[in-house]
């Protein structure tokens, strides 16, 4: 099977192509490595181009007519950067695909697996959510991936497009070889920002939000092995047709997680029970665009891809630990 993977030079993206080769499939990378490096696409099939470029996506269709499904991962990801710089996130994300989901499906190419997000949930009680719990995303970038969402739901109604729609909680860790895995040089995010700071790259880890209602007031997510993740990509395009055809829909959308809640204090304590040795931390406020969190029911993963997630915490804690160490070796920086 021959996929294509839209920012497949990007973490996860870069982690799935990985595991489509290890299935036996051909990923077909279209990324413009507006971040992506480089070094993530030596090697494989390579369009250097932008998602909206219709004449590009008409040139890969075209080199590759056996293409069978697009996994669509190209965005901007920064929750803060969604909120200081909302244009480039409504552009980038919302625009751009909408271009993309309409030449695919002109071009007789309508299955699609979109990567979406566990932040468009709202905060629910007991902080278990399900693929029908209420939605609310608090950031820009939350925002996109509903209205992407949203968009793919109406174009399956009214055209010949297909969309498994599958919501990310907190990928963690990189692939089993050490090839891919978290690329920029000062990561956002929880794990990325502790292992900094468990390097001595950050004076102390800010645990950003010590008032929520959890068990010990910092939020709480769900973190799933990226390559658990990209194991699931794998299901979802060998088991697209179906998948849909099992809920009698053109479109469905599907929970990707442990099934499990992990608050910030927690991951702290794993990783310096993985490291040994005490990680330094202090109390933050909140930032604009946090949310609460929650972790994900999976039940329907397990009975539409037959996919769950195998990989411990403390085994993509120790994954994104043991990625710091090696990653200065393939990217040039540490």
């Amino acid at each position: 099977m021959k996929v294509l993977v839209t920012g497949g030079a990007g973490y996860i993206g870069s982690v799935t192509a990985t595991a489509l080769e290890a299935a036996g499939h051909v990923p077909v990378i279209l990324d413009s490595l507006l971040s992506g490096p480089a070094a993530f696409v030596t090697g494989r099939l390579f369009y250097r181009g932008d998602i909206a470029d219709r004449d590009l996506v008409a040139r890969v269709v075209a080199d590759h007519p056996d293409l069978d499904c697009t996994i669509h991962m190209a965005a901007r990801v920064v929750v803060g950067e969604s909120v200081a710089q909302p244009y480039l996130y409504y552009r980038d994300n919302v625009a751009k695909s909408l271009e993309l989901f309409d030449q695919l499906t002109a071009l007789g190419k309508p299955r699609v697996v979109f990567s979406s997000s566990a932040s468009v949930y709202a905060a629910v009680e007991g902080f278990e959510v399900f693929e029908d719990s209420p939605t609310l995303p608090v950031s820009p970038y939350a925002r996109t991936k509903l209205m992407m969402e949203e968009m793919l739901t109406d174009l399956a109604a009214a055209t010949d497009l297909r969309a498994l729609v599958l919501r990310y909680f907190n990928p963690i860790g990189a692939d089993p070889g050490l090839r891919h895995g978290i690329y920029v040089r000062e990561p956002s995010h929880v794990l990325g920002q502790l292992v900094m700071a468990a390097q001595g790259q950050r004076d102390a880890f800010a645990i950003t939000g010590t008032d929520w209602p959890t068990r010990d007031g910092t939020g709480l997510r769900d973190y799933v092995h990226v390559w658990d993740l990209a194991l699931a990509h794998v299901r979802a395009v060998e088991g697209f047709d179906s998948a849909l055809d099992r809920v009698g829909a053109p479109s469905t959308i599907v929970n990707l997680g442990t099934g499990d809640g992990v608050t910030v204090r927690e991951l702290v304590a794993t990783v310096e029970q993985v490291l040994g040795r005490p990680v330094p931390t202090r109390s933050a406020p909140r930032r604009d665009g946090d949310a609460v969190g929650g972790f994900a029911n999976v039940d329907k993963a397990r009975e539409l891809l037959g996919w769950t997630a195998r990989s411990t915490l403390l085994d993509g804690v120790a994954s994104a630990l043991q990625w710091a160490d090696r990653r200065q070796g393939i990217l040039g920086y540490p």
